[in-house]
């Protein structure tokens, strides 16, 4: 595989994943966060399979338990268990561990009732007695103890995309703070964030391509066409051939306030 980086110096081209990140430290650990179940393999399934050959400990977290996914209407009672059997087949195939798949079970389509955090009703996925999407973030960010995290961009047309994403953002800060001491040990760094494309471009360009040889390529597709479940998928297997063994990513930005940054305008 080649990895390729724009930085302030040109273009930077290696074949190892680790030269990719400046920050790169030995040891590192990956978050793959997903608002559905098929986002993180259709968006950087050949990322995902670089970091599990070049020894990073990879974990993946699913934040919807997918059930506004079906097809036909037998399926509309039975769509969420089998979304999470295709989950499990699909990450198979690239051998990622099932132990480092977590499953949030926040509700397909209606991840805006969850936002924040809060005491957890009946009915509720809960963790520690808490429910929302922050809840959640901290809690794995804090299991996981991740470097990275990568998630689909916020500029996603998908409410859940827009909404996972802003929630992931500032659940990296609380991850790190004092507060919500029972979801686990605070982390003492703020893992680096970056985005991926499934349905909608980046805000600006990215900075980060993955370039695979065909093998990594189809099996990239064979995990995407696991999800038989899901036939809306097809135009999007389509759109991966057609661009082929390519990903992009791109640092999600930030943007701490300092009163400096103004001092110039006035």
């Amino acid at each position: 595989m080649n990895f390729y980086r724009r930085t302030s110096k040109g273009l930077k081209i290696t074949e190892s994943v680790k030269d990719i990140f400046s920050t790169w430290k030995d040891g590192e650990k990956w978050l793959f966060i997903g608002p559905h179940d098929d986002d993180i393999l259709l968006g950087s399934g050949l990322l995902l399979q670089a970091a599990l050959k070049s020894g990073i400990d990879v974990y993946a977290l699913i934040a919807t338990d997918g059930r506004m996914g079906y097809c036909t209407p037998d399926q509309e009672k039975t769509i969420s268990e089998i979304r999470k059997a295709e989950t499990k087949e699909a990450f198979k195939i690239i051998g990622m561990p099932l132990e480092k798949v977590f499953f949030a079970d926040f509700p397909d389509c209606d991840t805006g009732s969850y936002l924040g955090r809060r005491k957890a009703k009946e009915g509720d996925p809960d963790i520690k007695g808490y429910t929302g999407l922050q809840n959640a973030f901290t809690y794995y960010l804090r299991k996981v103890r991740p470097g990275r995290v990568f998630l689909p961009t916020g500029s996603d047309l998908h409410t859940d995309h827009k909404l996972v994403y802003q929630e992931l953002l500032i659940s990296l800060f609380h991850a790190g703070g004092d507060i919500w001491p029972e979801l686990g040990e605070a982390l003492t760094w703020t893992p680096w964030p970056y985005e991926f494309s499934v349905y909608c471009d980046f805000p600006s360009a990215p900075k980060i391509k993955v370039m695979a040889d065909d093998d990594i390529f189809q099996k990239k597709l064979a995990c995407v066409q696991a999800y038989k479940s899901q036939r809306q998928i097809a135009s999007l297997v389509e759109t991966l051939k057609a661009g082929g063994p390519i990903e992009y990513y791109r640092p999600a930005d930030i943007a701490f306030y300092h009163p400096e940054n103004h001092i110039a305008l006035f």
